[in-house]
């Protein structure tokens, strides 16, 4: 596996008019995928910069239990994604069993759908869904028991560790579920407690841990400032790691 890919958040001020020059220097720094959070403003324009860099889209993140659900699908066919993610629901989703049954359902529904598009849907976790424990298990434990099997995982090892997670024993736990990671070779900067295991210095044994089944790791990072030096510090990371 040589891909490494970039969630376009943490580039969020350089979209727009920018994008086409945006898409150049990620390029440039050595990702070979993107991960756009917002398919539907511009899906043409988004498709051109991305081809005209020679880059690839293999996931989105889109609402797709909220949102249009065959515009969604239609976006991402149009991008040649095959994995649409939903990447964030509300906390209160996770206060009790009742949420999450509803939320297992609507997007195990979602991805009956897109599976005739050839898309599979997925989910992407924050730290609400680890730090919040119903009948004494974390949330994020309840609704993967009862998640449609075609729904695929996007484990966020950064805020899996803020919510109380050890990802050494969570990604194995999860097995092939989880086919994508986001991931940040950065220390913690302490806005965000750390109350699982601290997976920013072993960054190498997580790709290990994650086994066969992780088909992209995507670098996200949020920066006050220039974020560009942190792309291309978190590029040449990676860049080292999965062409090892």
């Amino acid at each position: 596996m040589t891909a490494l890919g970039v969630q376009l958040y943490s580039v969020k001020d350089h979209l727009g008019a920018e994008l086409p020059a945006t898409l150049h220097t990620l390029a440039r720094l050595g990702f070979s995928h993107i991960e756009p959070y917002d398919i539907l403003s511009d899906t043409q324009g988004l498709k051109a910069a991305t081809t005209a860099e020679g880059l690839r889209i293999a996931s989105v993140h889109a609402k797709i239990t909220e949102l249009d659900r065959e515009r969604v699908l239609d976006a991402a066919v149009e991008l040649g994604a095959d994995t649409v993610l939903v990447p964030w629901v509300p906390p209160a989703t996770f206060t009790d069993l009742d949420g999450i049954a509803r939320f297992a359902d609507d997007i195990g529904r979602a991805a009956e759908a897109a599976e005739s598009r050839g898309i599979r849907v997925g989910y992407h976790n924050h730290d609400f869904e680890f730090s919040s424990a119903v009948d004494g298990r974390p949330a994020y434990e309840l609704l993967v028991e009862q998640l449609d099997p075609r729904v695929v995982l996007e484990l966020d090892t950064f805020w899996a560790s803020v919510g109380g997670a050890d990802v050494f024993e969570l990604l194995p736990a999860l097995g092939d579920r989880v086919r994508l990671l986001h991931v940040k070779s950065e220390p913690y900067d302490g806005r965000h407690p750390i109350t699982g295991v601290d997976v920013s210095q072993r960054l190498d044994e997580v790709l290990d841990v994650a086994g066969p089944w992780l088909e992209l790791p995507i670098v996200e990072v949020v920066v006050d400032g220039d974020v560009f030096p942190v792309l291309e510090r978190n590029a040449r990371f990676f860049r080292g790691l999965v062409a090892a």
